[in-house]
């Protein structure tokens, strides 16, 4: 596979680069930008980011495999995430992820055979005070239940 940015992709980091004096401070946005692109962040892309920010690419892969919210492969239509942080454990997390390995067929880091779905844990999503919780896409759900989760799935279905 092959990487090469658009010209919106460019003209976006171009922008956002005059806001900072160093290019090397873009390699979040630019990540951001690889993945918009190709649905996940391929090694190619990795390669581009460096080039264009001047990293090496083992510091940009440190970066796109440090934070949870780059996927250097594939994910489905609908990435769930579920919150595994204390605060959610102790609220039911356990149970919603039980129920969606089981409704879905699959187990955490994977994704359903006909793509639509894949379900990872993360240490937090920021809301601490309403989970259990858990967002697909860019979308938060809060103070889960098992019946909530499957109003959620099947509204995606």
């Amino acid at each position: 596979m092959s990487f090469t940015w658009t010209p919106e992709s460019l003209s976006a980091l171009e922008t956002l680069g005059k806001r900072y004096p160093d290019p090397q401070a873009l390699v979040l946005p630019a990540l951001w930008k690889v993945q918009d692109q190709e649905g996940f962040i391929p090694l190619e892309g990795i390669e581009a980011v460096a080039e264009l920010t001047g990293r090496s690419r083992a510091e940009v892969y440190g970066v796109a495999t440090f934070y949870t919210m780059f996927h250097l492969q594939p994910v489905g239509t609908h990435h769930i995430q579920v919150c595994k942080t204390l605060s959610c454990a102790l609220n039911g997390q356990g149970s919603i992820l039980d129920h969606l390995k089981e409704r879905l067929g699959i187990d955490v880091g994977e994704t359903t055979p006909d793509g639509r779905f894949t379900l990872t844990q993360v240490e937090c999503l920021g809301s601490c005070g309403s989970g259990p919780v858990m967002q697909v896409n860019e979308t938060l759900h809060e103070h889960l239940t098992v019946g909530s989760v499957d109003d959620i799935l099947k509204e995606l279905s």
